[in-house]
Parts: C-alpha cells; structure tokens; sequence
C-alpha cells in the first residue's frame, strides 16, 4: 500500500457527485473501462442485508476538500443502495463503493438505505472531517494555525528566516518583538500548495489548478534572536507564551493580534561538530538526510559519520556537509562532540581495490582519516562517490590481481572541499553498499549474475516480500491487504522455485516485520532481486473511478528496468489500466545491493479487484504477472559468460 488510506473502483461503477454544490444532485457518468479485465469474475452472494461501513473507519478523520469515498457492504449482491439520497452500486458479492460529497459539518451523518425483494435495512453512520480555518465575518482576523515556522529554531547570525501567515485581505500586517522592534510582512498572494497526494496519484490535471491567495503574507527575519530558544542539541521544548513575538493585522481602525508561538536562537561562531548514529547500536545502522526539513530521503550516512550542524527546526538538525550542501536529519539521531573539536576535514589518500568471489566482487577502500560525510550516485556502468569536506591525496590506485567488475578509478577535486571519485564499471551495475572501517570507507560493489544452463533464474536467490503488517489496506468485504500480499507471494515462490530459483519471505505469516528488517535479510543473504508484493491505495479526496491501475516502483536507477519488465507482465495479465512505472522514496526500494521494486498490483478498494485477490485464480494471475516480468529482465541482463581477463593495471 502506497498512499496510506482506501482502494478505489472499476469501470462502470455508477459515479456520484463530484462535490458539494447545490447543483451537483445527479451522478456523473462512469468512465470507459480502460482496459479489458482478465480478472475472474466477482462471485454470487445472496444472503441476508448486514449493512457495514470499512472505510472511513469510525476512528478516521477524513482530510478532503469537498468529496471523498466510502465503501463498504450490503451482504447481499442484490441490494439496491443509496446513500445520503445518492444511489451507489453494489456489486454481486455485496461489495459497494461510493464517490460522495461530504457534509459540510465536522461531524460527517451519512444515512444508507439498502433494500431488497426479501429485506429492507437502515445504518446512520458518522465520521469526522478534518477541520479547516474559515475567515470570520469581520473587517479583520489573523489564522493563528497558518503561522510558520513554529517552535524553537536556530539559525546563523547572517542567514535569513522567512516568516509566512495568513490574515484579512487588505490589512497592515506585522511582527511587534518583546523590544518593540517592529518587522512588516508585505502580502504575498500565492495560490494554496498541492497536496503531494493530489499530485503523485491524482491523474486529472484540473485537480492541480489553484488560485492565488490575497490573504497571504510573508516577511523575513536576520540576526535576531527571539526568547531563550537554549543550546541547539537541546532536546526540543515550547515556546514560552511571555518571550513569543506579537503578529498584528491592521485594517479600517481595528485591530487583530495573535502570539506567534515562535523562539530563535543564534549559532556561536566556533562549530558545533557531531556525530551521528549511536555507537552503541548496531553497526550496519544508517542515519538518513534530507534536502529539507520533511523532504524525502537523499543520503545514507553511516553511524558514526561527523557534520558542522549549521541550523535546526523543532525536531530537525541541519547539517553542513560542504559549501552550499545541507542535510536535514533527526535530532534524536546526532550526539554532540566536545566543544572545541574541529570540524572534520578529510583527506582521500591512496586507493586499493580488492576483487573478490571469482571476479563478481570488489571492495574499494579509501582512507580519509575522519568519518565524512558522502554521497553515492549511480549512473549507467558507473558509480559517483563524493566526499564532502575532503581533499584528494590519491597518488596511488591499486587494483589488484584477477578480474574485477571495476574498470577504472579517476578523481577529481571540486570547489567547496569535495572530492569526487568514479567508479567506472565493466558492466551494468547491480549493486553496491558502504561502511566505515575505522577511518577507511569501503565501497563494495557486484556486476549482474551469470545466466546458468538452466535458465534465467537457475540458482538465482530472489527475496520476495509479503508486505505488511503492520498496517496495510482492508477491502469492502473486509480481506486485509496482508493476507492478499501473502497468498500472492506464496504463488510466485512457487513458481519461481519451479524455473530453478531459491526464494526466501519475508514473513510466511501474519507477523508483522519492520521494514528495515526486510531490506536487511536481503542485504545479508546477498539476494539477487527484492520484490515486494503490495496492493495499492488512495488518500482521501482522489477520486476512486479514474485513479486505479496497475504501478511498479523503484528508487535505484538499476532497478528501473526490472519495473518496467515487471509492469508490462502485469498489465498483460492483469489487464488493468496501466498507470506505468514511477520512482518512490520507499523503504523496500531503496535497497542498494541488488535491484528492488515493489508491486502495487491490484487495488483493494475495488470491489472486483478485492474479489480477485480473495480468489487463487486471481492471486496466480498477479504472481504469474511478476514472475514473467522478472524472467524477462533477467534475460535481458544476465551475463552468458563468466568474466574473463583482470582489471589490474588499469
């Protein structure tokens, strides 16, 4: 399951209003069927009406903007239904799957009427919406939710905070400090963000539209500190009510003044240096790094790799790797070193690769004298490491003897303190991994299989993930996306393990398994492939009659091939609509060892996609799909051929 909630429907299901208008009354036509379903057929149930409700569960808060889904079931295939006055199709089993709009309270009624020539049944449910601000009736108001940042941060003397809020179109708006310092904020009228969800599932582009908002404001902040925010590794604590700043709305003589739950503090001058991870933890541990604060994952540092922490927000530590290049990580995650330890400055000595296992192998081992912070990027038949804050010193690169999937090992040295190395491969990269060694990083790396005689997947070793629980998706009729995982992945050993593979779960049952420990069993066993089985879902407010399909996803570009080999099996199988292949920042995909994807086959939410996936016909026809799709990348990578002669000398 990839978006965290509900699964939606299939062509021809009647669609209801698209929002809440008064004029919206009548269901919109249902789209074309996009594809023709291979899918076997949803089973007969004509049983006596118990009205259920899955989704929202009663617990939820749905977060939509005026529409949204339910579904859920009537018992009986034969029921008409209706709900909020709306009529809603029920397929054969019971299953429904309803496209609404939502009432505009807080607290959502939606009264289901279901009848049938035997039996008539009545259910009020209710659901909460997620509350939004609604300007008052009055010359002037300030959103108090709107004001960001928040909390505690901490920022260079010289570096800029920008500060955004929302208040009455019109009005004079300004932050008045404790000193009776005064910063205006000039209206700044940008349109509302997209949600992410909005933009990485919903597949109608009038959904990305936004108008410009007049009530927005902005302003800028340098060099001053506000309260007592303390030191930076400080756990995180709340502003203190008397030290926060005082926003002010000024329009038509009346006034609007909110506090602005706001502290900032002022780096020293000398570096604070850190080290993350915890050295007691594991040792194959990894602290992740962002971009920006909340963004997705872009580098993987190793316990005990040192940074210059240069800001934090709340709970996020920035750090400076080189000039220009910050990472985000998690506080909790960063220990402070001694005051007075300088900040790490390596130094790239002498390079020696270390072929290994026949030639499939080699191990590249750079000496840096401290723990820096790096990056590794993939190309075709190359790997980019950059160390930051380190300069080259590399006079010698040894190779060693015998054959090696390393080619060639040139550095360079950038502005800023980086040093670059490339790693020229003799072959299409299947994988790599880092850690530290001492003070030494060791970059390992392995070139694709050889084809055996006996095919493609003859004694390969494919690791295949069930995935979840925890968590997971749950259907109208109530199948729980972990168990349809599990009866898929059951069906591809089989299968694999027919054409000469060894396959390894995950899990075999409903066991919950942290993800980590997924990616880490492949990593130890030294896997050829990780295919994780899911099946997909949606977020409040998509819209569930045009936003189902089939996706594959990876997050390394070496597994780009295998999802797309994978996808066009499934769609062919399937004979879903195809929504293609996309690149996720997902825990089972950002595997480095050996090519990862993860499978989103079927959607939950679908009644018919639901009944296939109770179904083993319909379970063999998505194993069959991915089973194909990976013997067709295999072929299309696999070596026929041992490698032969030496990278030594090169």
């Amino acid at each position: 399951m990839i978006a965290r909630r509900a699964r939606l429907a299939a062509a021809g299901i009647l669609c209801l209003a698209a929002c809440a208008r008064p004029s919206s009354t009548a269901p919109a036509p249902a789209p074309a069927p996009a594809a023709a379903s291979h899918l076997p057929p949803v089973p007969v149930v004509r049983g006596p009406l118990a009205l259920t409700v899955v989704y929202p569960p009663a617990d939820a808060v749905v977060d939509a903007r005026d529409s949204s889904f339910l579904f859920g079931s009537t018992g009986a295939g034969d029921a008409d239904l209706t709900i909020n006055g709306f009529p809603v199709r029920v397929w054969p089993n019971g299953a429904w799957l309803a496209w609404l709009p939502l009432p505009p309270d807080s607290l959502m009624q939606f009264r289901l009427v279901a009848r049938t020539l035997r039996d008539s049944a009545e259910l009020v449910y209710t659901a909460r919406r997620a509350t939004r601000f609604t300007p008052p009736d009055s010359a002037v108001w300030i959103d108090s939710t709107s004001l960001r940042p928040r909390g505690r941060v901490w920022l260079a003397r010289g570096e800029y905070l920008s500060l955004a809020a929302r208040a009455a179109q019109g009005a004079q708006v300004r932050l008045r400090l404790a000193d009776g310092t005064v910063l205006p904020l000039p209206p700044d009228p940008r349109p509302d963000e997209i949600p992410a969800a909005i933009r990485a599932f919903d597949r109608d582009t009038m959904n990305l539209r936004a108008e410009p908002r007049p009530d927005r404001y902005a302003g800028m902040l340098r060099g001053v500190a506000i309260g007592d925010a303390g030191p930076v590794l400080a756990p995180a604590a709340g502003a203190q009510p008397g030290d926060a700043p005082v926003l002010e709305a000024i329009r038509d003589g009346d006034t609007a003044r909110v506090r602005w739950p706001l502290q900032v503090g002022l780096l020293d001058t000398l570096p604070v240096v850190a080290e993350l991870g915890d050295p007691a933890g594991p040792a194959d541990a990894v602290v992740v790094g962002r971009a920006g604060p909340g963004t997705s994952y872009h580098w993987f540092f190793p316990v005990g790799t040192r940074a210059v922490v240069a800001g934090r927000r709340g709970d996020e530590l920035k750090l400076r790797l080189g000039e220009g290049v910050d990472a985000w990580v998690a506080a909790s995650e960063v220990r402070p070193l001694p005051p007075g330890t300088p900040r790490p400055r390596g130094v790239a000595g002498a390079i020696s690769i270390g072929p290994a296992a026949g030639g499939e192998r080699a191990s590249i081992r750079i000496p840096l004298g401290v723990r820096v912070p790096f990056r590794v990027d993939e190309g075709d038949r190359r790997l980019t490491l950059t160390l930051y804050g380190t300069a080259g010193d590399a006079s010698w690169i040894r190779y060693g003897a015998g054959a090696s999937p390393v080619r060639r090992v040139t550095w360079t040295q950038e502005p800023g303190a980086e040093t670059v190395l490339t790693v020229e491969l003799e072959s299409d990269v299947w994988g790599y991994r880092t850690r530290w060694s001492g003070t030494d990083l060791l970059l390992e790396v392995r070139r694709p299989p050889i084809m055996a005689d006996g095919g493609p997947l003859a004694g390969r070793l494919i690791v295949v993930d069930p995935g979840h629980p925890p968590g997971g998706a749950t259907g109208p009729t109530g199948l729980r996306e972990p168990d349809a995982n599990l009866g898929v992945a059951l069906r591809l050993r089989t299968l694999l393990e027919g054409a000469g593979a060894r396959v390894v779960l995950t899990r075999t049952s409903d066991v919950p398994v942290e993800l980590g420990a997924r990616v880490k069993l492949a990593d130890s066993l030294d896997a050829d492939l990780l295919v994780s089985i899911h099946n997909n879902a949606l977020p409040d407010g998509l819209n569930p009659f045009t936003n189902n399909g089939t996706s594959v996803y990876y997050n390394q570009p070496r597994s780009l091939p295998l999802a797309r080999a994978i996808q066009r099996a499934l769609v062919e199988r399937l004979g879903v609509r195809d929504l293609g292949v996309g690149r996720g920042d997902l825990a089972l995909t950002r595997a480095t060892w050996q090519p990862s994807v993860l499978c989103e086959g079927l959607y939950m939410i679908l009644p018919e996609q639901e009944a296939a996936l109770r179904d083993p016909a319909g379970q063999q026809l998505y194993a069959r799909g991915v089973f194909e799709g990976i013997v067709a990348y295999l072929k299309s990578v696999t070596r026929a051929t041992a490698p032969a002669g030496s990278a030594s000398g090169r």
